[in-house]
Parts: C-alpha cells; sequence; structure tokens
C-alpha cells in the first residue's frame, strides 16, 4: 500500500486529488496539508512514502518544504505545478524531489506518477527536462566542469548516465545500447550507488551541472 500525504494550499485542489488517489486500491491518504510546513509536520508523523507537493504556498512554499523532507526522511516528494516551467521545480529536483506533473495532467497521469515515484523511479518528460536544463546553463553560475565524482563510473556507466540525462527509460536504453532491460537497471543502480544519488532525477541534474550532457546534444 502506498501511503500519501497531499499538500496544497487550494482546499478543492487538495480534496479532489485526496478523493482521486484514496479511491486506487493500492493507495492510502494518510494526511493532508495546506503549506509546506505542516507538510513537513506530517510528513514526520504520519510516514508517507510519496508526498504531493505544491510549490506555491503560504508560510513555506514546496521548494524549502521538499528540502527538509529528502533530508530527513525516506519520503520521495512528487511535485504539482500549473506551469511546465515553473521557477522553483529544477531548483525543486535539485533539493531532493523525484519529478513533477502538471497540475491539469489527466487523473490517470497522477496516479501513473504516483506509482512510478512510489517505486524508486523519477518522473521527467524529457521535452521537460531539456526546457528545464537550458534554462539552468544560462545562469552565471553554470561552470560545465566535470567533477571528480564521475570519474568513478566505467565507461558504459557514464554512457548510460547520459542516456538518463535525455530523458530515456531504461527500456529505451536497452534499446539504443542493444542489452537487457535488467542490464540497465544494474547500471542505474551502480550509478546512483557510486555518486550517492537518491534516484533518476537527481542523476540528471548531475549530468548536466557536470558539462557531461549539455542541452542540445
Amino acid at each position: 500500500m502506498i501511503r500519501i500525504l497531499v499538500v496544497d494550499d487550494q482546499q478543492m485542489v487538495r480534496e479532489g486529488f485526496a478523493a482521486l488517489l484514496a479511491a486506487q486500491s493500492d493507495m492510502h491518504v494518510v494526511g493532508q496539508a495546506s503549506d509546506g510546513v505542516d507538510a513537513v509536520a506530517q510528513t514526520r508523523s504520519a510516514g508517507p512514502d510519496v508526498v504531493l507537493m505544491d510549490v506555491r504556498m503560504p508560510r513555506m512554499d514546496g521548494l524549502s518544504a521538499t528540502r527538509h523532507i529528502t533530508s530527513s526522511s525516506q519520503a520521495r516528494v512528487l511535485m504539482l505545478t500549473t506551469f511546465d516551467l515553473d521557477e522553483y521545480v529544477y531548483e525543486a529536483l535539485r533539493a531532493g524531489a523525484s519529478g513533477f506533473l502538471l497540475k491539469d495532467a489527466p487523473a490517470a497521469d497522477l496516479v501513473h506518477a504516483v506509482r512510478v515515484v512510489a517505486g524508486g523511479e523519477a518522473l521527467l518528460a524529457p521535452a521537460v527536462t531539456r526546457r528545464l536544463i537550458e534554462d539552468f546553463v544560462r545562469r552565471p553560475s553554470f561552470t560545465g566542469v566535470k567533477p571528480a565524482t564521475l570519474r568513478a563510473l566505467t565507461a558504459r556507466e557514464t554512457e548510460v548516465l547520459r542516456l538518463i540525462a535525455q530523458g530515456l527509460s531504461n527500456q529505451e536504453i536497452a534499446a539504443a545500447l542493444v542489452v537487457a532491460e535488467q542490464t540497465v537497471k544494474t547500471h542505474v543502480g551502480r550509478i546512483l550507488g557510486k555518486l550517492g544519488l537518491r534516484d533518476r532525477a537527481q542523476a540528471v541534474v548531475v549530468a548536466y551541472e557536470s558539462g557531461l550532457v549539455t542541452p542540445g546534444s
């Protein structure tokens, strides 16, 4: 059973999401929160597997709440936003969020997203990922310097990381490299372990911040 905390400052939106998810046979809504402060407190007390997190809220926004939650618990955060290029989304991924979804996405997409994130995967659409990264690399702080940590990866693991950063799924990576999907899963696990990352979302961030992959490559 997937335990879910729904966080949104709009009551009707919050209750709508909660009702939808509670109706799934493999999901249980353990709580609802109207801001980041309450979200952090309820994560600590209720122990959800997935936190469905709004970005813009009073008292503490979704970005700050995500930092608190991912640094102090095993809960995975799925960000909700009304914009496909919300100014906070990239920072939320850096803070440890496992992906994000537009609020106007179909109900089936939301249910699927929760299951994906609960399963330890990241929810990053390739097109949105590219746009987020293109925005990031235009920032003055971007250096594109490859950190020493990537040297721990083998040539094949580096290749797999590059494909992850391009938004490919395990199945697509397997097809591109002509290997079994289980082999790709093994490589992904080793990449995350060697780099000390929670999931594929953080792997994408590392790949672009390090300059391993650049927009358009």
